[in-house]
This record gives C-alpha cells, sequence and structure tokens, in this order.
C-alpha cells in the first residue's frame, strides 16, 4: 500500500485534498472545537481506503505543474461545495427556532453556539443540537462520508464542477427555498399554539382591564411552547431524520448529475 501510494503520490495528493476540503466545512466535523489533526487523520485515512479503486479506475492528470496544481484547486472546490450543501440543511433548525422565539419572549436571548462560532437564538441552539444528536444517531456522518467520498470519486471530477456550474447553483436556490418551507413547517406546531395564547390574551385584556396581561403574557407564553415543543419532540426528531436524509440524497443526485455533464 505504501509503495503504491509511494509511486502515485500525485494521484494520492489529488485524492486526499479533496477528503480534507470536505471535512472542513462537513457538519459536525468542521467545527472549530475538532482538533485539526484529527480532521489531517479522517482526511488521510479516508484518501487511502478511495484510493486504490481511484487508481484502478484511472483519473487522467496533466503533465503541466500550472494544470495540475488547477487540478487540485478543483478537488478542494469540489469538497467545499458538497460539505457546504449538507451543512446548509441545519440551518433549518436554527431558522426553525428563530422563527418562535421572538413569539416566546426569548428573542432578545442569545447563546454563543461553539461548532458554529457565532451566536445564535436559544430555541434555535436548541433545535440544531437536537438535529446534531439525530445526525450522530441516524449515521449521517458514514452516509455523507460515503456520498462525498466514495460516490463522489466514482462520476465526478473537478472539470465536472466547471461544466456544471449551472446545476450547482440551481440546487443552491432550490435548498434556499426548501429550507425556509422546512423551517416553517417545523416551527407551525409551536407558531399555532402561541398564537392562540395572543389572542387568548389579547381577549382576556378586553374583558378585564385591570388584569396585567404583560406579567401574566410572558410566563404562559413561555411554558405552553415549551410543553408543545417537549410533546411534539419524538416527530420532530423523526422529521429531522427525513430532513437529514433528503439533503443527503440530493447531494448525491447533484453528484451524479454532475458526473454526467461532461464524458
Amino acid at each position: 500500500m505504501l509503495e503504491s501510494l509511494a509511486a502515485n503520490i500525485r494521484l494520492f495528493l489529488v485524492v486526499f485534498f479533496r477528503c480534507f476540503a470536505l471535512m472542513e466545512t462537513a457538519p459536525l466535523l468542521s467545527a472549530s472545537t475538532v482538533p485539526q489533526i484529527a480532521k489531517v487523520g479522517l482526511a488521510f485515512f479516508s484518501a487511502a481506503a478511495v484510493f486504490p479503486w481511484v487508481l484502478a479506475a484511472g483519473y487522467p492528470l496533466p503533465d503541466s505543474a500550472v494544470d495540475y496544481v488547477l487540478v487540485v484547486a478543483g478537488e478542494v472546490l469540489i469538497g467545499l461545495t458538497l460539505g457546504f450543501l449538507l451543512s446548509m440543511v441545519f440551518t433549518v433548525f436554527q431558522t426553525a427556532g428563530q422563527f418562535f422565539s421572538l413569539q416566546m419572549g426569548f428573542g432578545a436571548s442569545e447563546v454563543f453556539d461553539p461548532l458554529a462560532q457565532v451566536e445564535l437564538p436559544l430555541m434555535g441552539e436548541l433545535l440544531n443540537l437536537i438535529a446534531l444528536l439525530v445526525f450522530i444517531s441516524a449515521s449521517g456522518t458514514g452516509k455523507f462520508l460515503y456520498v462525498g467520498v466514495a460516490k463522489s470519486f466514482e462520476s465526478l471530477r473537478a472539470v465536472d464542477l466547471v461544466a456544471g456550474r449551472g446545476q450547482i447553483v440551481e440546487t443552491l436556490v432550490r435548498g434556499l427555498g426548501g429550507m425556509f418551507q422546512s423551517a416553517l413547517t417545523i416551527s407551525f406546531p409551536i407558531l399555532g399554539s402561541l398564537l392562540l395564547v395572543s389572542i387568548t390574551m389579547g381577549l382576556l385584556a378586553k374583558a378585564s382591564p385591570q388584569i396585567d396581561i404583560l406579567m401574566m403574557g410572558f410566563p404562559l407564553s413561555i411554558g405552553v411552547a415549551f410543553l408543545v415543543l417537549f410533546a411534539a419532540l419524538p416527530f420532530l426528531m423523526g422529521a429531522f431524520e427525513r430532513i437529514i436524509d433528503a439533503a443527503i440524497e440530493s447531494v448525491a443526485v447533484l453528484v451524479d448529475g454532475l458526473g454526467r455533464v461532461t464524458p
């Protein structure tokens, strides 16, 4: 194995750089809390696992050093693109939590996300952590590595990325639309419950003006939202798994489609 790697080091570097770029943007693996040496090691072993098949299938490499650098840059771009497309799906859960954080009374509360290194609404971070748990329990990392590493090398090369750039933009735009649709679908049970609470509080304030609705509304909205969230959590986890599986499947379809763009 080592002799084969040494004899074909230029091809192995092409495979390694795609795998490493994928680890840098893939969900969970791209977190800053994951040591960089772990990402390099996982990328190396992933590249070593798929390298014999790539070598047997044949990957044409240019003789010119400039062209070779362009091929490596294209492989890095492929890895970044595939990882980014799946990372987009976790924005669905953050957006869903952001939709009803304001109605709950948590609009001003934000927490620091150690994975994304940004501040997120409290409920968005809660749903995001639940989605990461579902992603791990449903073997999402293994499925994504299969699509991003093994399956992508079967049909996708750097030149296909340039030829199929229109298809990538179409997938990105369709994914953004589906992201908001899925986020609204997830947040509808809590949004509807909070709407009923707001209507009830308004009718109560009209019937009994002496009642301090502001002091009653905040704890009631928070309590109802958490009650509905915990009651719907088993169904939400199933929806999370379906959304993640659909995202992985869409990436697989994109890889197959890009592989057919050029002969």
